[in-house]
């Protein structure tokens, strides 16, 4: 029985979702105190819930303490089987971080599943799908499996309501090696709004165009359908011949739009200034695949606290520890083996 401390590292979700992962592929099970230990609203939130009901559900595994507010559980994981899953978050809970904890035991089935997630697809504290879609799945296919996502509804926060479809072709995963982005493609950009008026939208291109000198038109506007909203969300995209990079910014009561688009636009400016192969959001989620493979390598910025955080629980659970030595250049050379 592996045991966690919730609080120890980025102190977050990452934590739970990385462990019951983990468990389904190796099989080990793992107890989990002070969970969220350093969030201000500590243990589990539904979204959590769901990750580890899903979880069970495409394995029959047991977990002890599967609640809301609960800060202790107790994983004990069971056989995974492909198949054909429905799972609603029941609120704007992130339908991708469901995702992201059940994916990897899919890709070691012997078949294809289908999955339907019903929840929120942009949220605040989460990758939204369009990094799903566009940076880290292209990845994972190169390692062997094919993946493909599709955005059916969008779910902001508070209201929920979106819906995502995964097809999942499994197959072994492959080491590879991420060091070079290659040459820029394309940059591009969209402001997407809901129930909200169009100024808003109109302003976040209008600032984050001017930090980043993009040509006109490469950043516009996205009217959804009101019901979908109310919700706002400016998504940049640097497409290189072998990555993709995706930066957000999403709107909430209080922010201005010429802030959220700052902080995006300088954020993805940073990016773009590097020779990086990965942002530090992808960064994060290659560490588990790749430990998965065998090993790899790829370079990135600086290092998060929650790659920090998921290196920790990669080794606990697979032995193989990851390396992060900076480069001359002032990149980061991550190594997993």
């Amino acid at each position: 029985m592996i045991k966690i401390d919730g609080s120890e590292g980025e102190g977050g979700g990452q934590v739970l979702r990385t462990s019951a992962s983990l468990s389904l592929v190796t099989g080990q099970p793992f107890r989990i105190e002070n969970i969220r230990g350093k969030r201000e609203k500590q243990g589990l939130m539904r979204q959590h819930v769901t990750s580890l009901e899903a979880a069970c559900a495409i394995s029959e595994s047991e977990c002890d303490g599967l609640a809301v507010g609960s800060s202790e559980i107790t994983f004990r994981p069971g056989s995974v089987k492909s198949g054909n899953y429905r799972f609603a978050v029941g609120t704007a809970g992130s339908t991708n971080l469901v995702l992201q904890t059940i994916l990897p035991a899919l890709v070691f089935t012997d078949g294809p599943s289908h999955i339907i997630l019903e929840g929120g697809t942009h949220n605040l504290m989460a990758p939204p799908f369009d990094f799903i879609e566009r940076a880290f799945l292209p990845i994972i296919n190169r390692m062997g499996p094919t993946i493909s996502a599709k955005l059916i509804r969008h779910g902001f926060y508070p209201q929920g309501g979106g819906r995502i479809e995964i097809d999942i072709n499994p197959a072994p995963l492959q080491r590879i090696e991420c060091l070079d982005r290659g040459k820029l493609c394309s940059t591009s950009g969209t402001a997407y709004f809901a129930g909200l008026p169009y100024e808003i939208a109109s302003r976040e291109v209008k600032a984050a165009s001017k930090i980043l000198g993009w040509e006109d038109g490469a950043i516009g506007v996205r009217q959804l359908p009101e019901d979908q909203g109310p919700g706002n969300i400016l998504i940049l995209e640097a497409a290189f011949e072998n990555v993709s990079e995706v930066v957000s910014g999403f709107g909430k009561l209080g922010l201005k739009a010429e802030r959220l688009a700052k902080t995006a636009a300088n954020r993805m400016k940073g990016y773009l200034a590097s020779k990086a192969f990965a942002g530090p959001y992808l960064a994060d989620q290659l560490l588990l695949p790749f430990a998965l493979s065998g090993g790899g390598a790829f370079t990135t910025v600086k290092p998060s606290q929650h790659s920090l955080t998921s290196a920790d629980i990669v080794e606990k659970f697979t032995g193989r520890k990851s390396s992060f030595d900076q480069q001359e250049n002032g990149e980061f050379l991550v190594q997993i083996g």
